[in-house]
């Protein structure tokens, strides 16, 4: 009896630690690959005053030199637009084409996400993003092919594309992590994006001087060398390894997280439970709290994304910074969302809610958006409230669209039998990303008509 229970508590701390390790090759994979995302992604924010440039008749008095074109063909070739506000004008659209095809797509990838292998549609997304990207700023500027229409295609599939990726991974680490503590563990993972937005910014900063497209072929190649690891190397959930209790326990108990008690206890001679089924999109779109957050997801990613798209534009342009510089002075307001996401969600998991941690959140956010919009031309201020600032929209922003994301797919509402995480996740990420589609063609468009100041109010308005 003695060897019995010996025996038998050494394969329960074997099967803790085996998991253990699994969830920490889980978190480090799924993190990753976001960073590698969002890194590619921030390369087009930080060479919009490089692309602005090449499709304007400034163009050949920078480049002409070089050609073997005199400067008027130079100018006839590469010309998309009159001036530098047209071509402004067109960057924003850019961004709103780009955000509304990721909108549709979440909608659409997190139902996808619920009923096939999260690894493949994770893979399959990372990898056709990176060719996109690759053709949109390396190939097109190689071959000297410009044209407005291919470039509007392009951004239409790379957004179908990457809208495949965060319900996947947010799935992923809600199948392996449960709510006691979810608020802290998504809060410091979810601060991928904000990673992947500085090593974006360094990357294109690091090879800028050779020319965009290089910028460009980097994200990329390392974005689609992570869509490899993903298919050959992460497991999804629990069932994965031969546990099928903690991806079919509804996560949002109290005792979820009683791991050892529950990793191998459990006798094999239990009748098995039934396969979770996936829940309808209407089904998901009408459970309890998806509609508020997705609303209020909607206004807050507007204003996080109008900074992530338009912030290296904004202090290049508004202070006379070189672009190399204003990228790098850029990643202090990411640099705020990874502590205020962290922060907020140890905060929203000792209260043990998470709606007065945003509200509070978001009533100083406003004041720190005053406080930006006045910064003087001096960059440590400037970093200084900048980070500030990120402290207090990205933080909220990074709570709802994972840890609130999680909490809602897995409530009790659906009573312990069907799969809705990572549509749940499509659902709100998808509205904010509608939100922040309309937004950034207003940015450009008060940017133009009204001037920054405006700008910065509007933000107001939309964080109040």
């Amino acid at each position: 009896n003695n060897h019995n229970i010996n025996s038998s508590a050494e394969i329960q701390v074997r099967g803790f630690v085996s998991q253990m390790c699994v969830k920490v090759a889980c978190v480090t994979i799924t993190n990753t690959v976001y960073v590698l995302l969002h890194s590619s992604r921030k390369t087009f924010s930080n060479v919009k005053v490089s692309i602005s440039a090449q499709w304007t008749p400034s163009a050949f008095q920078q480049n002409g030199s070089t050609s073997s074109l005199s400067p008027g063909e130079t100018w006839e070739e590469n010309k998309l637009f009159a001036d530098m506000g047209e071509a402004t004008l067109f960057l924003g659209a850019l961004d709103s084409i780009f955000l509304f095809s990721y909108a549709v797509g979440l909608y659409i990838s997190g139902v996808i996400g619920d009923r096939f292998n999260l690894r493949y549609v994770l893979s399959f997304g990372l990898c056709g993003s990176a060719v996109t990207e690759f053709v949109f700023g390396t190939l097109t500027e190689w071959l000297q092919f410009y044209n407005v229409y291919f470039y509007c295609f392009l951004w239409v599939i790379n957004g179908l594309l990457q809208s495949t990726v965060w319900p996947c991974v947010v799935a992923i680490m809600g199948n392996w992590f449960g709510k006691s503590g979810r608020g802290f563990v998504f809060g410091l993972w979810s601060a991928c994006a904000s990673v992947g937005n500085i090593l974006g910014a360094f990357l294109a900063s690091s090879v800028l001087k050779y020319g965009y497209e290089y910028a460009f072929l980097v994200t990329s190649v390392v974005q689609f060398a992570g869509g490899v690891v993903v298919f050959f190397g992460l497991l999804t959930s629990p069932k994965e390894i031969g546990e099928d209790t903690d991806s079919q326990r509804p996560l949002i108990s109290d005792d979820e997280d009683e791991l050892c008690d529950e990793y191998s206890i459990q006798q094999r001679d239990e009748e098995p439970e039934p396969q979770p089924k996936a829940i309808g999109f209407l089904q998901a779109f009408c459970l309890p709290g998806v509609i508020p957050y997705s609303l209020a997801y909607a206004c807050l990613k507007l204003v996080n994304y109008s900074f992530f798209f338009w912030l290296p534009f904004y202090l290049s342009k508004n202070f006379g910074w070189k672009e190399v510089q204003a990228d790098r002075l850029s990643v202090w307001y990411d640099v705020g969302g990874i502590v205020g996401g962290t922060v907020q969600g140890l905060i929203s998991d000792l209260l043990g809610k998470r709606a007065p941690v945003l509200a509070i959140s978001l009533l100083l956010a406003m004041g720190a958006l005053v406080g930006y919009s006045h910064s003087p031309n001096n960059q440590l201020v400037n970093g200084a409230l900048l980070a500030t600032t990120g402290f207090l929209i990205g933080g909220p922003s990074n709570m709802i669209s994972s840890a609130i994301s999680a909490d809602l797919g897995r409530q009790e509402a659906l009573q312990n039998s069907q799969e809705a995480l990572a549509t749940v996740t499509g659902i709100v990420d998808g509205t904010g990303s509608i939100g922040a589609a309309g937004g950034q063609y207003l940015v450009s468009l008060i940017e133009s008509k009204l001037g920054w100041m405006c700008v910065f109010y509007f933000f107001i308005i939309m964080v109040g």
